[in-house]
Formats: C-alpha cells, structure tokens, sequence
C-alpha cells in the first residue's frame, strides 16, 4: 500500500488540475504539526491561488469540492487563508496495521515503480594504509543507500574504486624494499628510527639533509649489494622477499605501513635538497649503474609498475602482494561494521581503468573539448572559473604525460554507463570534492558520455570532530585507525553489558557488546545530518537514553520480553494476531503510535529523496516515544482480550519497524535483551 502521505498528495494534485486545467499542479501535503488540526495538511492553494492572482481560501473550497479522499480521509477542512486540513479515518489506519502485518518482509511498503540500474561508489580505501576514520562515513553511508535502494527493488552494483594505481605505489614497492632490507641484511627495523628523526627534525633543514644523506648513502649500498646475476636485479635479497610475502605478509603488516610512512615523509622532505641515488638504466643490452635524483625515485618505481613487461615483474608481483593484504584488512573491517561490500565482488579499482585512460583523453580531443595548455592536456566546462574570473581546468593529462583521478574519475563513469549500463551513479565522498564532481559530471554530460536519462549524483558529508571541535585524530596529530575505534567501541559497549547484565554467558555478552558497539557508532553518524560535521563521543552515542542506537535496541529487547511474558502468563500471542478483525483504537496513545507505524514508508521514501538516514533515525526516535507512552498507559498482558489483541498487534509491528530499519536499510543488528 502506498504511503497516506503521497496517496492524498496524489489525489490533491488531481482536483487542483480539474479546478484549474493546470497540469503541473503541487499540493505541498506535509505532516499536521499540530494533531488537533488533523494528520497532514495540504498547502498548495496558496502557492497556486499566488500564481493564478486568485483569493486561496476560495480556491482551496473549489479544490475541496473536487477531492475524493473519503476512502483514505475523514471530510477536508479549510483552516486559515487557505490551508486543507485532512485527518485519516480510522478504518485506513486499521487497514494499514493489517497489511503490515501480513506482510512483515516489505511491511507493505511498495517496491519502487520504475526500477533503475545504479551504481553506488563509496569507500574507497588506498593500498597500503589501514583504513581510518576518514573512511567511516563514506563506507556506511554508502552502504545504508545501497541497502534503500535495493529494498526498493532497484538493481544496485557497488562498486569499492579503491586507490590502487598511481604516484603511491612506486612508494608501496619501494617500503617493501625497505622492509626487506630491514628483515634480510639489517636484522633491525631502521626505517622506524629513521621515521622518528625525521619528524623529531622536521624543522632544522641542516640536520634533516645530514639524515637524508645517511639514508641515501645506506639505500646505495643495500642497493648495490642486491644483486645476484646483474647490475640493480634485485634478485639476491628482495626477490625472494617477494617469493615469501604472500606467506609472511600479515605477521609483517605493520611494518610495511610503517615503512610506507617513512617512504612517504622522505619523499615530502627530499624536494630542494639536491641529492642524488644510484639507479640502473639498460645501455648496449646490459644494465648499468646512473644517479638519478633521489626525489625522482618513487616515480621512477611507479612507471617501472606501469610499464609491465618481464623485466619489471618484481614490481608487479609486490604490487599484487599488498593489494592482496590490503583488501584483508578491509574486508575484516567491512565485516565488523556489517556493511555489504565483498572482495573481489565489488572492487573495481584505478588499477582497471588504466589501459582505458589514453582513448579518454583522445577521445576528449577529437570532441575539441580538450586543449593543450602549458604542456598539460585540460578540459575548461563552461561555468566553472577561478578566484581571479579565469576559465578553471580540469586537467586530464600533465606535461609530464601522467594521468590524474579526474582521467580515472571519467575513464570509470564511462564504463559504468556504457558496460554496466548503469542509469544511476551515485557518489559518496566528503564535501571538499564537490567542486571535482561538478566538473567531472559537467564534463561527461558534453562529452556525451553521460545522457540525459542517466543520473549523477554526490552525496556529500562532513566531517567527524573530536570533543575540542577540530578533525577527530590521535594526540600525535594522526587518523585514527577505524580498527581501533570500533574495537573501542565494542569494549566500551562490554562494560556497560558487565554492569547491567552480568548474568549472562560469555557468548551472549560478546554478542551483544559487538551490536551494542558497532550499532552506536553507525547510528550516531546516521543520525547527523550528512552534511554536517559532528563530534564525535563514545558517551552520548553509549547513552541508553535519547536518539541512540542503544536506545532503539532497547526498545526493540523491551518490546521481545512483553511478549515473552505474555507467552509465560499463558497468552498465544500468534494465535491472538490471526484474527483481526473488530480492532477499534480507542485510548490516545493506541491512536498516536498506530497512525505513526503507517507512516513508516513515508520516512523510507524521505531518506532515499536525498540520501539521508537521519530521517530514518528521527523516525525510529519518534516511533519508540510513542511507544513509550503507549505502554505507559495501556497495558498489554493485563489488558481485556480484545484490547489486549491490538495492542499485541501494535507491540509486534513496533518490534518489527525498528528491526526492519536497523537491520535492513541501516545494517545495525538487534539483540533479544539487553
């Protein structure tokens, strides 16, 4: 059954277009904010009446006089200049309850009319770094939309475009190098010493250079040593690294991220300072020792992983390794937060697109909308211009002939379109790319790539803050790792459970710590608006009280254990729910939290209008007060039979919602007792 809300919408818009033969009629039907004025109300007279230069009440008595809503309504009232007021009967409102019932997998909310093919990118992580709290939104955001969609019956293909192509990998390869030096000849870990005297050092520019001069002349030596059968093969030490990491890989993760920083920070700091480090270049068939300088390295490293062939399978096989690794690591946090991502399944990273990057940029320039300017190959969209009035780039191409994201961005949404046949793609990143996603959707719409039938979206989102308002990091200035933070959470969670429920089983403590925990950290970002930033606070989203995850799984235990009792005191509580027939609400709260159940597929469509789960989770706070007061003052095992009869029904349909949204559309578990 489709929600009150859009059915009475529906039939407002039509006798508006009898009264004014105006086809594009909007009624503006929202919530009565007031109940003793009705259920909705209607305020599109007014904004018509404006239009037409008419009196409003007048047209909204002549709209009256057209619409039939008296299967749905009790008969429209006029209030104010013009305002339609509508309360539902209560034979829709019973009727409703009754098909939720018998259909508690939909709880007879319709599948959407027109399904689309859509793809959802999110999450996104890099190879090589743990997965921080700079992910979190984007992954369960991401997943919360996939799970709406999908429950409307749209065909969703996630797709995880992870970071592995590009600058960052000649530094993967080159960490890995390190390790295997470290592990092999070194028999220490000297790249975290390194790491430490590089940041303690990152303001005395004298001291940084004798450092980095001690590194380099350190990697040549190593470098020169690892050798087996020619000049730089790196046969001798760090092939047979390579042989063994799938094997060694997880025992030595850490290290391989923290050679990746120490890469990484090297690179940052080397710029200027002038060094040079021995390479090999092939001269008259046989590989000879050159200086190349030392900040050139990594790149050196990633066009050697570009360019493939045998002589660089080393780089290949490295980079395999750790896009292996990484992808572990993330599917174990994937797996924790319960979203509904899967590698390989639906990883598709920069990696794929790379034999498809030349023919974008070609492509573009047989159109003419891509130029050559200052060496680069750019796109100028029309509309988009810097602080100084000029025409803004959109750089596809630089001078040093090196693809950027937005080649990749272009490269995967043509793709999508055109393979996956995709009529929706829906991105979900933080708000500071809008400006990238505007030109890149702006671009794909001139190129033709993107058509008019094919939607293009991004959802954006804020940022999490820590307690003193500013980006949530470690005292060391550093993202937090999302491993940590959950396993946080969970253990905090298990203390509360020590606390108040001591009694229970091992397994069934650990149970419920891990939804307890999970649950309070997605429902807390879920319940910020998404283009907020928030603070975040293991305390207020811990809280068994107000708009938390742990109150809504509390009332969904409270709500489990009435019925259990009823079951003890000897009430067949499925027997009773066979029959409904004669059901009359007659107390307030029966009425209130039965017309709030039906409006349960209003709030799954307000969600997926913009992608916003708050409105879920305004629901089900909205939802569990009324519950609240309803069990306050009507009893349910006490009650006669046949208040008792409807009031069970109204305890099963508010256990089945909060399950239906938590678990389904929001990817949070509930637990029987808490």
């Amino acid at each position: 059954m489709k929600p009150a809300i859009d059915i009475i919408d529906q039939r407002v818009r039509h006798a508006m277009r009898q009264v004014t033969g105006i086809e594009d009629c909007s009624a503006i039907v929202t919530p009565a904010t007031n109940a003793k004025f009705g259920d909705y109300q209607a305020n599109g007279a007014m904004a018509l009446a404006k239009k037409m230069k008419t009196n409003p009440r007048k047209l909204a008595e002549q709209v009256i006089e057209k619409l039939d809503v008296s299967d749905v309504c009790q008969p429209p009232e006029i209030a104010g200049p013009g305002f339609i007021n509508l309360r539902l009967k209560p034979e829709f409102v019973i009727e409703s309850l009754r098909q939720m019932h018998s259909d508690p997998a939909r709880l007879s909310i319709p599948p959407a009319e027109k399904p689309r093919k859509t793809v959802v990118d999110y999450s996104s992580p890099n190879i090589a770094k743990q997965m921080h709290v700079g992910h979190l939104r984007s992954t369960i955001l991401g997943d919360a939309i996939c799970r709406m969609l999908e429950f409307m019956n749209h065909k969703v293909i996630r797709q995880n475009h992870i970071g592995d192509w590009g600058t960052q990998f000649g530094k993967v390869i080159l960490a890995l190098w390190h390790v295997c030096m470290a592990i092999d000849v070194h028999k220490k870990s000297y790249f975290k010493n390194d790491f430490e005297r590089l940041q303690s050092n990152k303001d005395n520019k004298n001291e940084l250079y004798k450092i980095c001069m001690q590194i380099r002349d350190r990697h040549d030596k190593d470098y020169i040593n690892d050798q087996l059968e020619e000049f730089g093969d790196a046969k001798k030490y760090f092939g047979r690294f390579l042989e063994k990491l799938d094997d060694i890989i997880d025992e030595i993760w850490p290290d391989i991220l923290l050679a990746y920083r120490f890469v990484n920070l090297l690179d940052d700091i080397l710029p200027g300072m002038g060094l040079r480090i021995i390479t090999r270049e092939k001269k008259d068939n046989e590989w000879k020792p050159v200086e190349r300088p030392y900040e050139h390295l990594t790149r050196k490293i990633t066009v050697m992983l570009q360019q493939g062939g045998e002589e660089n399978c080393q780089e290949e096989d490295a980079w395999h390794s750790v896009k292996k690794a990484t992808m572990e690591h993330c599917d174990y946090i994937y797996q924790l937060l319960n979203v509904t991502l899967e590698h390989p399944r639906d990883s598709r990273g920069e990696s794929f697109y790379k034999d498809m990057l030349a023919g974008v940029v070609e492509d573009l320039q047989k159109q003419g909308l891509a130029v050559d300017s200052d060496g680069a190959v750019c796109v100028f969209p029309e509309g988009f211009k810097n602080k100084e009035g000029d025409p803004l780039p959109f750089i596809i191409k630089k001078s040093d002939g090196a693809y950027l994201y937005a080649t990749t961005d272009l490269a995967a949404l043509r793709y999508r379109v055109d393979e996956l046949k995709a009529r929706r793609i829906i991105y979900v990143t933080d708000s500071r790319q809008k400006l990238h996603f505007d030109m890149l959707f702006a671009v794909a719409r001139k190129a033709g790539w993107a058509r008019d039938d094919v939607e293009l979206s991004h959802v954006t989102f804020g940022s999490v803050l820590g307690e003193d308002g500013t980006p949530l990091k470690t005292r060391s200035g550093e993202n937090i790792k999302l491993r940590e933070l959950l396993d946080e959470a969970i253990g905090r969670a298990r203390s509360v459970v020590e606390q108040k429920n001591p009694d229970l089983s091992e397994d069934q403590k650990q149970q419920i710590a891990k939804a307890v925990g999970i649950g309070a950290v997605k429902y807390a970002d879920y319940s910020n608006n998404r283009t907020s930033d928030y603070i975040f606070s293991f305390d207020k989203m811990l809280a068994m009280d107000g708009n938390t995850a742990p109150y809504m799984q509390y009332a969904y235990a409270r709500i489990k254990s009435i019925q259990r009792k009823a079951e003890k005191s000897g009430v067949d509580v499925e027997a009773e729910l066979k029959d409904l027939t004669g059901i009359e609400f007659t107390q307030p709260d029966e009425i209130a939290l039965a017309k709030y159940l039906i409006r349960y597929g209003e709030a799954v469509e307000m969600a997926l209008a913009d992608y916003r789960p708050n409105f879920l989770t305004n629901y089900l706070y909205e939802l569990t007060q009324k519950f609240s007061g309803f069990y306050t003052n009507c009893p349910v095992i006490k009650a006669p039979p046949d208040s008792r009869r409807q009031r069970l029904l109204l305890c099963e349909l508010t256990a089945g919602v909060i399950k239906h949204c938590l678990r389904e559309l929001l990817g949070i578990e509930v637990v029987e007792q808490m």
